[in-house]
């Protein structure tokens, strides 16, 4: 099989963590205490926003290239060996419990 030499974009990291970082602090406002506010207590380990290194980032966006990478080859090689034309979902189910303990 040919390998992409694209990865993915950090970009992908900064939305996942902005959009959690907003579900977070919809919910720290509907539990907030009234009394902890008044007191000027600083923000919370949850509602600070999440910070990487620029190459842990990097790292982080090719590990998930190979991750993806190898999961269509192994699905590929399932639906090679039943015959089909197309990967389907059940091919990636078959593969998985495997592929996630090789990484």
């Amino acid at each position: 099989m040919e390998h992409l030499t694209s990865t993915f974009q950090p970009e992908i990291f900064k939305f996942v963590w902005a959009q959690t970082a907003k579900k977070r602090s919809k919910e720290d406002s509907d539990e907030a205490d009234p009394e902890v506010a008044a007191a000027g207590a600083g923000p919370s380990k949850k509602s600070r926003g999440t910070n990487i290194n620029s190459d842990a980032l990097k790292l982080s966006c090719e590990y998930l290239r190979l991750f993806v990478t190898e999961a269509v080859e192994r699905a590929a090689l399932v639906a090679e060996a039943e015959g089909c034309t197309t990967i389907e979902g059940t091919h990636f189910e078959r593969i998985l419990p495997q592929l996630l303990l090789d990484f």
